[in-house]
């Protein structure tokens, strides 16, 4: 199943921290939205996380489920999100 995963997070490293996890799970496709096609599991895996991080009384994510067929009726104007290279961690 495909699921959006936005996010609002003013710490600086916290939302870096967030942001690397979830590329390990998806794509960016702005800088704080990532899509994910994702099992149950590892959804649960990734709110769990997110949930750890973040402090609740500042920050927000939201999950946002997509169907197959929402997914069909996807349409992109513009070129691909990509980063900045000061957004880039290169290891």
């Amino acid at each position: 199943m495909i699921y959006l995963i936005a996010y609002d997070i003013s710490e600086n490293h916290i939302r870096n921290k967030v942001s690397e996890y979830l590329a390990g799970w998806g794509r960016r496709v702005q800088k704080s939205l990532f899509e994910c096609d994702l099992e149950r599991d590892e959804l649960d895996q990734i709110v769990f996380y997110i949930q750890e991080m973040i402090d609740p009384s500042e920050d927000r994510c939201s999950v946002y489920k997509i169907c197959a067929e929402c997914m069909s009726y996807k349409t992109v104007f513009g070129r691909e999100f990509e980063p900045s290279l000061g957004e880039t961690i290169v290891v």
